[in-house]
């Protein structure tokens, strides 16, 4: 999570949406970075409203920050969990995919609560659900439209930005049949209507 107080802009940072890199490239220049541990960096709205949205409200008199978030393609998400929990320092944790296909990774997710370790990767459409206060995420991108999101955070931070590929997984041709693409689609409605509806 990355706070630019003068730019009144709250960066929250959604896993497996390539946020690594533009934090390292912006770090430099916001006023608060959140890196660690994973449950503050990755903070969903729901946590930073609990928890910042009061300290910042109640220590510093102000509730006009704004939030951005990326959201990446459903299917695309999953993806990037299941190679990044097939990388070889996790040979043997309850949570590699090494011993899974693809499939049976995405099968697994779709089981809800009684799913494996290996497949307890959240939900993008979670992270970023509205609270009943009002708290949502006024600038949502498309991690597939780079252009758009690198265009809106030079403009507000009148700066140019560099990234370098960072946290990559090795890649892997992954494709899903289309019965367990439709089943996805349906039991993750709310992803895809998400991601469908950013313009």
């Amino acid at each position: 999570m990355l706070v630019f107080w003068k730019e009144k802009l709250v960066f929250l940072s959604v896993p497996k949406t390539g946020t690594t890199a533009i934090e390292e490239a912006l770090a430099p220049s916001a006023d608060m970075v959140i890196s660690n541990p994973p449950e503050l960096k990755h903070a969903p709205v729901y946590r930073y409203n609990r928890f910042f949205r009061p300290m910042f409200e109640r220590a510093c008199k102000t509730d006009d920050l704004e939030l951005l978030a990326v959201m990446r393609e459903p299917v695309s998400w999953l993806a990037s969990w299941y190679r990044y929990r097939r990388r070889d320092f996790m040979r043997g944790h309850a949570n590699s995919t090494h011993e899974v296909s693809f499939e049976e990774f995405v099968q697994e997710y779709m089981k809800g609560d009684k799913k494996a370790p290996y497949a307890n990767v959240g939900s993008q459409a979670k992270f970023l659900e509205p609270r009943p206060n009002g708290v949502k995420v006024d600038h949502l991108f498309r991690y597939e439209d780079q252009p758009r999101l690198l265009s809106f955070l030079e403009d507000r931070l009148a700066q140019k930005i560099q990234l370098e590929r960072r946290n990559s997984s090795p890649e892997i041709p992954l494709d899903l049949p289309e019965p367990t693409m439709g089943k996805l689609r349906k039991k993750c409605a709310a992803e895809f209507e998400l991601y469908e509806n950013l313009t």
